[in-house]
């Protein structure tokens, strides 16, 4: 795909990944709608980064659990292009263990309408409009957390809560995959640790991980280092650009984490 002039839906812009991805699109001359909701003091940055880039965007505030804003969204979108060509589903709320502890209700609830509720009813009320271009693709973004669930170095990071979120992620972009066929892709990003996901910038990393929890996160992580927001960039770049037979698929990027838990032994003699 040919992104120039494309219109592209970035949720969750307003800092760490989502804001990376959209910079990035913005700087591909990608016209742009971005979402934000939570963390009001990085409202400022966002808006003077952004308007760095020169290209055309649109940043609009909404809460995403509320289907009225995001009916709302799509009616913007529509009135104002007429299609939608990228979407980047990148909405999540998870809980530290370590942080929050046992659950309360409230907790629970928000993990998963953020995670896997909010996600639902954005593809449903942009579809329309992804249908009505040539062209488009939608990318949601989940966990390894889908996988691992609360166990093993990932316990000090993954509730169960989260991790059933994102689980039922998959669910969701095999359907939409079935449904958008032939002309909209959807695909899942499944992430591992990042810097300002789960990793160095984040309150759990920085005030609650001991050294030795910390170490053993990276030292599950095959790669030997956390991910950063580069890595993700690239891997939307693929998807959206040079993946044109690819759908319904899940691209795993968690510097081998899931694998990490799983020593490979020495090979057997045999007996011939």
């Amino acid at each position: 795909m040919e992104i120039k002039g494309k219109v592209a839906l970035v949720l969750g812009a307003v800092k760490g990944i989502g804001k990376g991805i959209g910079l990035d699109l913005a700087r591909q001359g990608v016209n742009l709608i971005l979402t934000r909701h939570d963390w009001p003091d990085a409202f400022c940055d966002m808006e003077a980064e952004f308007e760095k880039t020169g290209a055309q965007h649109h940043i609009i505030n909404a809460d995403l659990r509320k289907i009225n804003e995001v009916e709302g969204l799509a009616t913007f979108i529509k009135d104002r292009y007429g299609r939608l060509d990228i979407l980047v589903n990148n909405i999540e709320r998870g809980g530290w263990p370590t942080v929050h502890g046992a659950y309360v209700e409230e907790q629970w609830d928000l993990e998963i309408e953020t995670t896997l509720k909010a996600k639902r009813w954005i593809f449903e009320a942009m579809f329309p409009l992804l249908k009505a271009g040539d062209d488009a693709v939608v990318i949601n973004i989940s966990s390894v957390a889908a996988i691992t669930g609360r166990s093993g170095p990932a316990a000090l990071v993954f509730n169960e809560g989260y991790s059933a979120a994102n689980r039922g992620v998959r669910i969701l972009t095999e359907t939409w995959a079935r449904m958008g066929a032939p002309s909209v892709r959807v695909n899942e990003l499944m992430l591992g640790l990042f810097e300002t996901r789960h990793a160095q910038g984040t309150r759990g990393w920085r005030e609650v991980l001991t050294d030795a929890e910390k170490r053993s996160l990276i030292d599950h992580t095959l790669a030997g280092r956390t991910g950063r927001i580069s890595d993700v960039v690239k891997a939307v770049n693929f998807i959206i650009k040079d993946a044109p037979y690819m759908t319904g698929a899940t691209l795993r990027i968690d510097g081998g984490f899931v694998l990490g838990g799983a020593p490979v032994p020495p090979m057997p003699r045999g007996i011939v």
